[in-house]
């Protein structure tokens, strides 16, 4: 009985955190954490990309045609799955920026708050 009232009192802390109750946690999103995993998240992807478009401009060339070869299923899925989780990475780092000052409440008051 004392397990599952501390399941239910960590359930209700963890519902009142995300509805904005309580300030957001500070523990990952100090900024000597957040922006080098940003930075290095949005470098990844961007090198993922850049090799994803040499392979393929490499292989649409005309020289390669000799040993040019049909792809996989499996490997035409690999190489779409790592077109969709780059372009999802840098979305979400762009989000992350964008956001970032809104969720944790950074910067200025909005105009309707400064003026009460």
């Amino acid at each position: 009985m004392a397990v599952s009232g501390v399941r239910v009192a960590i359930g209700l802390t963890a519902l009142a955190a995300a509805s904005g109750i309580y300030a957001p946690p500070k523990g990952f999103h100090q900024d000597a954490i957040r922006i080098p995993m940003l930075a290095v998240g949005a470098l990844g992807a961007i090198v993922n990309l850049a090799v994803l478009f040499r392979v393929w401009s490499l292989r649409s060339r005309a020289s390669a045609s000799w040993r040019r070869r049909a792809l996989s299923r499996k490997e035409r899925r690999s190489e779409r799955l790592q077109l969709a989780l780059a372009i999802l990475t840098l979305v979400l780092v762009g989000l992350e920026v964008w956001t970032h000052t809104l969720v944790h409440r950074t910067g200025p008051p909005p105009a309707h708050i400064a003026s009460r």
